[in-house]
Parts: C-alpha cells; sequence; structure tokens
C-alpha cells in the first residue's frame, strides 16, 4: 500500500509555541500553573498536562482565584477584558497567544475604534473566535457570519464602513464564497483575510492528496476547528475518508483492498500521533 502522509500535518507554529510554552512553565514556574481553557483542542496533551499539574480554567469567575499561580493564555487568545482582570487581580500570566490571532486583535480594535463595523468570518463559539471578539469597541457594531445564508441575511447602515476578517483556521475557499455575497450588497468594506499561511497550505496539500489516494485518514482533536476543517475538505475530493483522534479510533477493516492511503492531521495534532497511525498503517498492508 502506497502510504503518503501531509508534510504539513501536526503542530503549526502558534500551537507548538503555547504547548511548550505550558510544559516549560509546568517544569520551571513558580507556584500553581494554569491555562485559560485547554492550551489546545487535543485531549492526549491536555490530559498528560493535567498528569503534571497543570489546572485548566474555565471562565473568569474562576479566573479570579488564580493568585497563587501563573495564568497561562491559550494559542487561541482571549478578549481585552480578560487581560484588564488579570491586572486588576495582580495576577501573574504569560501570554500565549498566536502572533497571527493576536494581529487580528489589533486590526480589530482598530477599526472598531474608527467607526467601522466588524464583521469575523468564523465559527462564533470558537474560542478565538470569542476572544477576536472582545476586541471591538462596539459589540452591537459586532458580527459573525458563518454561512451563505448567514451573509445574504447580513444588513450594513448605509452610512457605516465594514471590516472583513477572518479566524485563522476557516477554510480559504468558504471566505471567499462568502466575502463575494458581502461584496455584492454594494456596501463599503475592507476585506482583511487573516487566515494564517499555515492553514492554507495545510488545506491546499490536503486537498492534493485527498484527490491522489482511495483512503483519506484525519487525525486530530474531535473539538479542533482547524482538523474539522480539513476532513470537510478530504472528505469533498475523497469518499472513503475516516477522522480520528488516535490510533486507537481507527478501523483497519476500512482500509481493506485500498492500494493508497493519505495521512493529514491538524495543527493541534502531537508528532507521536501521526507517527503512530502512520506506522500502524504500514504494518498492517
Amino acid at each position: 500500500m502506497e502510504v503518503i502522509l501531509a508534510r504539513s500535518a501536526g503542530f503549526c507554529f502558534g500551537v507548538r509555541r503555547a504547548v511548550d510554552t505550558v510544559y516549560e512553565q509546568a517544569q520551571h514556574g513558580a507556584g500553581k500553573i494554569y491555562t485559560f481553557g485547554p492550551i489546545i483542542h487535543n485531549e492526549e496533551v491536555v490530559k498528560d498536562l493535567e498528569e503534571k499539574g497543570v489546572q485548566v480554567v474555565e471562565n473568569t469567575e474562576r479566573l479570579r482565584e488564580c493568585g497563587d499561580g501563573t495564568v497561562i493564555i491559550r494559542s487561541h487568545g482571549v478578549g481585552k477584558a480578560v487581560y484588564e482582570l488579570l491586572k486588576e487581580e495582580r495576577i501573574a500570566y504569560v501570554d500565549a497567544t498566536c502572533p497571527f490571532v493576536r494581529k487580528i486583535h489589533r486590526i480589530v480594535e482598530s477599526y472598531s475604534d474608527q467607526g467601522f463595523h466588524v464583521v469575523i468570518i468564523g465559527n462564533e463559539n470558537h474560542p478565538e473566535v470569542e476572544g477576536i471578539k472582545g476586541w471591538s469597541s462596539n459589540e452591537r457594531e459586532t458580527s459573525v457570519i458563518s454561512t451563505a445564508e448567514e451573509a445574504q441575511n447580513f444588513v450594513l447602515k448605509r452610512e457605516k464602513k465594514a471590516c472583513i476578517v477572518s479566524q485563522t483556521t476557516f477554510n480559504n475557499k468558504k471566505f471567499q464564497e462568502l466575502v463575494e455575497i458581502l461584496k455584492k450588497k454594494g456596501y463599503d468594506i475592507v476585506v482583511l483575510n487573516t487566515i494564517c499561511n499555515a492553514t492554507q497550505e495545510r488545506q491546499a496539500e490536503a486537498k492534493k492528496i485527498a484527490r491522489q489516494v482511495e483512503a483519506m485518514i484525519v487525525v486530530g482533536g474531535k473539538n479542533s476547528s482547524n482538523t474539522q476543517k480539513l476532513f470537510e475538505i478530504c472528505k469533498n475530493e475523497c469518499e472513503n475518508t475516516c477522522y480520528i483522534q488516535t490510533l486507537g479510533d481507527l478501523d483497519l477493516s476500512k482500509l481493506q483492498s485500498i492500494n493508497s492511503v493519505g495521512i493529514t492531521a491538524g495543527a493541534s495534532t502531537p508528532n507521536k500521533i501521526i507517527e503512530e497511525v502512520q506506522k500502524n498503517v504500514r504494518n498492517e498492508f
């Protein structure tokens, strides 16, 4: 069997930086170590960190109680109010926000302060998008759009200008489609494609491999937005595409009589898991 592993599979720069930061703090940091939300959307990594004493804090109420240690802001980033809370409560923190996400925060803050209506193309419930929204100075002048229907229904006051940004891990093709719908409305808009290069390259490579193989394996956490997007892209090109978190989820019977398999993985998938899947597939067939 031919097995093609995507070169872009696994941790991106921002995720690796955030994960390394937590492990370093767990080993050398003073006091307790907390992360505001899971550091990445991968249960295996989060579980390993918990075994090393790292605690996950899920809300701002709990965050106020973390003065006995250090809080690590995850790669997804947080809204401006969280930084203000940490400073007010004098809680030590380390900012591991992905630089590409932090760039979006600055864009949203700047355009919002100038009176623009901010449009974020992405998943409204994703922590990255929640954080981006938190940098707009006017919540009523901030919208999140993820579907064509939402784009069609979007209405902007004629005297307003709009700034459009994207969640870094959004599907690039879908982003362009939604922007076209908004452009046809004739509004005065500024479009900033803030999907990170690593995401675009990962999606393009996954699509190319999926077209060449008889089966495709996408590896990543079930709550990982970028992995879900990869699965959708691969599924459109290769019907026999499966989405797994670890090797234990892989049903090898589905690969019987298959001559070629492609493997890709989300930005929050450790190399160890990817290597286990690749090695097992090669050994079994």
